[in-house]
C-alpha cells in the first residue's frame, strides 16, 4: 500500500466515523486502565458487562484495593483469566497510590511497570486518556496491518512500529480505534466482509473474493 493509498484509506475511515472511540465503558482514566488490563483475551461487551458491577463498587484505587482480590474476583469471573486478572488490577491499585499518589501515570516507563500492564495496555491508555498519537496492536490491527498491506509484520510490535512510520501525522491520534473497529466489524478474521468495505479499493489483500 503506497502513501496515496494510506491516506486514502484512511481519509475514508475518518469520513465515516470522525469522532472514533473506545467501545470500553468507563468514566475516569482509572476505569480505563482497569477495562483495558481486563480486556485481555475478552471481549469488550464481556468486560464492559464485569465493569458495571465492579466500578459501581470500587472506582477508584483505594476503594478497589480495599475490596481486595476475591471481593474483586467474585465481580469479574465471567471473564477469562479472571483470578490473575484479579490479582494484578488489586497489585496496581497498591502500587498507584504507593509511587503515584492514586493517580495514573502519563509515562510509557511507569505504566509498564503495572502488574499485568504491557505494550498494548500503556498504548491505549496513553492514546485514549492523554490523546497521545500512540497505536495499541491488539489482533485486529495486527491482522489488518497485514492482511491490507498497510503494515506487515512478523509481531505486534513491528506492525506498532510501521504504522507509526506509515499512518499520516492527521490521523495518528485516532488510527488506532479506525483500525480495531475496521477490524472487527469489517476486516474479521475468518471471513473478512470485503463487499462491505470502503476502502477495499485500496487494500491490497490478495484473497479478497470477488463482487459477485
Amino acid at each position: 500500500m503506497n502513501g496515496a493509498a494510506i491516506e486514502t484509506f484512511f481519509a475514508t475511515l475518518q469520513a465515516a466515523n470522525p469522532q472514533p472511540a473506545s467501545e470500553l465503558r468507563y468514566s475516569s482514566v482509572f476505569e480505563l486502565l482497569a477495562a483495558v488490563l481486563l480486556s485481555a483475551q475478552a471481549t469488550d461487551v464481556g468486560v464492559n458487562k464485569a465493569t458495571r458491577r465492579l466500578f459501581a463498587l470500587a472506582p477508584t484505587p483505594a476503594t478497589m484495593l480495599a475490596l481486595g482480590e476475591a471481593g474483586v474476583a467474585e465481580q469479574i469471573r465471567t471473564i477469562g483469566l479472571y483470578r490473575n486478572k484479579a490479582r494484578h488490577l488489586v497489585e496496581t491499585c497498591r502500587l498507584l497510590i504507593e509511587r503515584h499518589g492514586g493517580t495514573v501515570p502519563r509515562s510509557r516507563e511507569a505504566l509498564e511497570a503495572l502488574p499485568g500492564v504491557g505494550r498494548k495496555t500503556a498504548n491505549v491508555v496513553l492514546n485514549v486518556a492523554f490523546g497521545e498519537p500512540t497505536i495499541a496492536v491488539d489482533t485486529h490491527i495486527f491482522r489488518v496491518g497485514n492482511r491490507t498491506g498497510l503494515a506487515p509484520g512478523k509481531t505486534p510490535l513491528a506492525v506498532e512500529l510501521k504504522l507509526l512510520q506509515r499512518v499520516p501525522a492527521a490521523y495518528r491520534e485516532d488510527a488506532h480505534h479506525w483500525l480495531i473497529l475496521h477490524g472487527r466489524y469489517v476486516c474479521q478474521a475468518r471471513r473478512p466482509r470485503c463487499a462491505a468495505c470502503s476502502v477495499a479499493a485500496v487494500c491490497g489483500f490478495r484473497g479478497k473474493p470477488s463482487a459477485g
